[in-house]
């Protein structure tokens, strides 16, 4: 009865915070949710303890790793980015369980695309399910501020049924599960990780224009750490039942009305690439796509985008890991 009890406030403490964002989430220090996971030096825990410093040199970047494996739940840090030249750098804050399932991973991203000088970042999101790593399901975005000005929050909520992505208070993405895509949503246990890395050979402008590491170090700062979501067994892969049930009303049901309107305002102006509009890299459109002639025709208008290879989570792991 007590673990069912705990179940039902995570679950409601979960509602509450996708429809309401309440701010009663606990923040952790970093030492309570997260883990050095490389760039010996380059990564720096502040006097404070809730505050982190990842940066990218010559010699490596560097990226930290939580302690726990979860299945659903929400997941958000406050993320202020580099300033002035960042062509080449990216900056992650994403989900992943390529280190227990090597060929069937799943993965949940952010990605903050540097740019030159007078050129503004980008955001990127995508998903892959169950090693689906040749299906990108990539959107980019412009932002309406500066995110190397100030710290923004940058949040993923991940249930059984979507997955929503936020910046700030903003749903940005909705990513509802489909019966047609299959083992393609998220399923699997994953953990939470951040990362900044050197991915000059596609990040900006198709890799036009790559990391200058005059301008280094490339310092992306982290703070106000919220990881709320079920633990999982990492030896036997076993969770408390987080779809225990204990009435709809507990359960995430998507966006609000009220932040549907914000989504798509955000979208129609801000959207600056989506896999659903790419004929170069699918001759035919994925089975959740819509299609929007409108949507279509805005897009036509930014530089084509190109992707380097291996987009996975060899991508991820290999390139974020490897000394510069």
């Amino acid at each position: 009865m007590e673990a069912f009890h705990l179940i039902f406030l995570l679950l409601c403490s979960v509602f509450v915070f996708a429809h309401g964002f309440s701010r009663n989430l606990p923040i952790l220090s970093f030492d309570e949710g997260y883990s050095h996971l490389f760039g010996d030096n380059n990564l720096i825990v502040l006097k404070d303890g809730k505050s982190v410093h990842l940066s990218l040199d010559e010699r490596t970047g560097s990226g930290f790793v939580s302690q726990d494996l979860y299945l659903h739940g929400f997941f958000s840090a406050s993320i202020k980015l580099p300033a002035d030249y960042t062509a080449g750098v990216v900056v992650a804050f994403y989900m992943s369980n390529g280190d227990t399932y090597n060929k069937t991973h799943d993965e949940i991203d952010f990605e903050f695309l540097g740019n030159i000088r007078g050129k503004e970042w980008r955001i990127q999101t995508n998903i892959y399910g169950n090693g689906s790593t040749n299906v990108g399901r990539e959107e980019r975005y412009g932002l309406w501020f500066d995110p190397s000005d100030d710290f923004h929050q940058y949040s993923i909520l991940w249930t059984t049924t979507s997955i929503i992505f936020y910046v700030d208070d903003v749903p940005i993405r909705e990513i509802k599960r489909t019966e047609s895509m299959g083992g393609d949503f998220p399923s699997k246990p994953m953990t939470s990780y951040a990362t900044i890395w050197d991915a000059s050979q596609w990040a900006t402008n198709g890799g036009k224009y790559k990391v200058n590491y005059k301008y280094a170090p490339y310092v992306a700062e982290f703070s106000n750490f919220v990881l709320h979501g079920c633990t999982v067994d990492p030896i036997e892969l076993n969770s408390v039942n987080c779809e225990a049930k204990t009435g709809s009303d507990s359960i995430p049901t998507g966006i609000s009305a009220s932040q549907r309107v914000k989504m798509e305002s955000f979208r129609k102006k801000y959207m600056q690439y989506s896999y659903c509009y790419d004929k170069v890299r699918y001759n035919k459109r994925t089975a959740e796509c819509v299609f929007n002639a409108k949507e279509a025709e805005r897009l036509k208008r930014f530089d084509p985008v190109t992707f380097g290879g291996g987009r996975g989570h060899h991508h991820h792991y290999g390139k974020r890991h490897v000394a510069i």
